[in-house]
């Protein structure tokens, strides 16, 4: 497969004569043209591919010199974020330890958060896209290099590799009129320098995902730990793996996957592993961790810190909520997942320090824990040229953003209407009521096949008649991912649940 760079300006290939206007409700808005997509994950390849099966011509813009997004292994690890984060806005692009002699290509392409023994945590089978078949014999449970090369493969099998600049960053996203204008930066692998290219497009997909700007919480004292022991105090973020833990006691603050994770990949090597957690819904369940491994409580503070050395774990105490005392701490691992930022998007896209509960009907960030003012986690409620895949929470991620994926084709396309702005809004609004802001907004736990069901039933309304209709998920696929459910919360572990072929 090539994955050589392609980094020429694009031309477009299709003469879209054909192109109906989209449809919004009592008005009307020019036909989609030109389309860009920033990223090439599994959000973006599948967010282009259906649109240039409609005949849309479309550039992706990614970073990297490869598609796959979240789950393309770089064993580079990326500079560790402010102690404590920054506002959303420029929490990306502002660090702990950035030197002046530093690598620029590793501010221009930031290595992601995926590690070594990373796999998937849903089932092949419910992650395959329908543009794309997973080659025969493929485990349930797979490395992310095999995720990273499914997804690459679909990008070939599709056109859309042909159509992406890689090592190509998006710096200004603004609309101008009825025109998007993008600038992007593209590394030079030869020369070792970047060159600025002006765009303009009708519309603009945001495929980037949400796992490239950590967030560390601000708690009293950790910010003095970090300067002390800077390469003692780290986000998961920068983990890759086991190597350098050996026989240490290691504090995970976290109950989510990845803390789940470090803390069973750490149980062999470690002499104990503390988890602190929040006590939240989506904690990984204690009987998962390591027998090394006690879950406490939030952390309250960082104790004040006396001598000490290199040598010897660090000199001072954690304080936890209930007022447990931890010491003789020698790594610390900051897992509490990771800020929405838009760094691209104009100023008045980000309100830094407006509470999620006072967004206006302008703004799409505020703290970092949600999108705003979207319809169905897609399209900008105010300019519906501005659409999201990749959104969503606690879901078959490939499958479910590849309906996102159709639903944009068909609306940028002219094949779906549009509801009115007051019909969005009020939908938008008692999803608000119904699920309250930050992280849970996005949350599609048990929400995921009525999500589906809805986005295609959206698109078959304007379908002729004699085109094959698209449905969401079918009955095998919703009975079998139930069973998997099923089996994966009681047998405690993915290892125990029968692969294919067992």
């Amino acid at each position: 497969m090539n994955n050589m760079p392609r980094t020429e300006n694009l031309r477009g290939k299709f003469t879209l004569l054909l192109l109906k206007p989209v449809v919004l409700a009592d008005k009307m808005i020019e036909p989609v043209r030109r389309v860009a997509v920033v990223g090439a994950g599994v959000s973006g390849v599948t967010t282009a591919a259906h649109l240039l099966a409609e005949g849309v011509d479309v550039t992706v813009f990614e970073r990297a010199p490869i598609a796959g997004g979240v789950w393309v292994f770089d064993p580079r690890v990326p500079h560790e974020p402010a102690y404590p984060s920054m506002k959303p806005s420029v929490a990306e692009s502002t660090f702990h330890d950035q030197a002046k002699d530093d690598d620029p290509y590793l501010m221009h392409s930031p290595p992601g958060p995926a590690y070594e023994s990373l796999t998937n945590n849903v089932a092949t089978e419910f992650l395959q896209l329908s543009l794309n078949t997973w080659k025969a014999g493929t485990q349930a449970f797979v490395r992310h290099h095999v995720l990273a090369e499914y997804i690459q493969e679909t990008a070939v099998k599709t056109g859309v590799h042909e159509q992406t600049l890689y090592n190509t960053e998006v710096r200004q996203v603004s609309k101008d009129g009825n025109v998007w204008r993008i600038q992007t930066c593209t590394w030079d692998l030869i020369k070792r320098e970047t060159a600025l290219n002006p765009w303009l497009f009708d519309a603009v997909v945001v495929a980037s995902g949400h796992y490239h700007a950590p967030r560390v919480p601000d708690i009293p004292g950790l910010a003095e730990w970090k300067r002390a022991y800077p390469s003692r105090i780290q986000h998961s973020k920068r983990y890759r793996n086991p190597e350098g833990f050996d026989n240490q006691t290691v504090l995970i603050i976290g109950g989510s996957a990845s803390s789940g994770d470090i803390a069973k990949e750490l149980g062999p090597v470690a002499k104990k592993t503390w988890q602190s957690t929040r006590g939240g819904k989506m904690d990984v369940p204690e009987s998962w961790l390591p027998p090394n491994c006690t879950r406490v409580t939030q952390v309250a503070s960082f104790g004040e810190l006396s001598d000490g050395s290199d040598s010897t774990t660090i000199p001072g105490k954690v304080v936890l909520a209930d007022d447990q005392v931890l010491e003789n701490i020698d790594r610390v691992i900051i897992a509490t997942g990771y800020h929405f930022t838009l760094p691209f998007f104009p100023p008045e896209y980000h309100q830094d320090h407006t509470p999620p509960a006072k967004a206006d009907d302008k703004v799409l960030i505020t703290d970092g824990t949600m999108l705003h003012n979207l319809h169905k986690d897609i399209f900008y409620i105010l300019d519906l040229t501005l659409a999201f895949t990749g959104v969503p929470f606690y879901t078959a991620t490939f499958s479910l953003f590849e309906f996102q994926a159709i639903a944009i084709a068909a609306v940028f396309s002219g094949q779906a209407a549009i509801p009115s702005q007051v019909e969005m809004r009020a939908e938008y609004d008692q999803k608000v009521k119904e699920k309250g802001h930050g992280k849970p907004f996005h949350t599609l736990i048990g929400e995921d096949v009525r999500y589906a069901a809805e986005l295609m039933e959206w698109v078959n309304k304007g379908r002729d008649p004699s085109e094959k209709k698209v449905d969401g998920y079918s009955k095998e696929w919703i009975d079998s991912r139930d069973k998997f459910v099923l089996s994966y919360w009681k047998t405690g572990s993915k290892e125990n649940i029968p692969q294919d072929g067992q």
